[in-house]
């Protein structure tokens, strides 16, 4: 399953305003993931697999590094956990890097809300816009997500433009 995806991701000092704000307008929680995500070496894109006690998926998604929106096109698919797939995956491709985080999933509608705090990064939200159907279209799904990090408070330099896992891979760099 592919579809488009229209995405916001900043850190944030004060996730409880965040999750207040999600409560007040009755956004549905979906859960507490811990989640490890397993970024494989790939030509193209990002390819990971995510494991997690409520999402266990395998993930490619084409997404240019800038702040503020950003277009994905994302392809998932749910294999089961107990697979061999990801010995599958390390043997072919070997591994980029693992990024360890505790999630918090809500939604409201199309839009999906992560409250992460990220392992050696630290406490970040994310906004995601999903039109998995192809009827809502980038417009609406940008006009979305800007709705929200006005509601949010976000601030420009709060604006993340690269992955977890890129920011994980620099802050080894910088430990060296």
């Amino acid at each position: 399953m592919s579809f488009l995806n229209i995405e916001i991701k900043a850190r944030t000092n004060n996730p409880d305003k965040i999750r207040k704000i999600l409560q007040e307008h009755d956004a549905a929680f979906k859960g507490l993931d811990n989640q490890i995500d397993t970024y494989f070496n790939c030509k193209n894109g990002r390819l990971k697999l995510r494991e997690g006690n409520v999402e266990n998926h395998l993930i490619h998604y084409n997404r240019e590094n800038k702040s503020g929106a950003k277009d994905s096109i994302v392809t998932l698919y749910r294999p089961n956990p107990d697979s061999s797939l990801k010995d599958v995956l390390i043997n072919g491709l070997g591994i980029l890097v693992v990024v360890e985080k505790a999630r918090e999933i809500y939604f409201l509608n199309n839009v999906k809300f992560h409250i992460d705090s990220v392992e050696k990064l630290g406490s970040f939200i994310e906004i995601e816009a999903i039109d998995e159907a192809g009827d809502i279209g980038r417009e609406k799904l940008t006009e979305q997500c800007g709705k929200y990090v006005t509601l949010f408070k976000i601030q420009n330099n709060d604006l993340i433009d690269c992955s977890y896992s890129d920011m994980l891979m620099e802050a080894v760099k910088r430990e060296k």
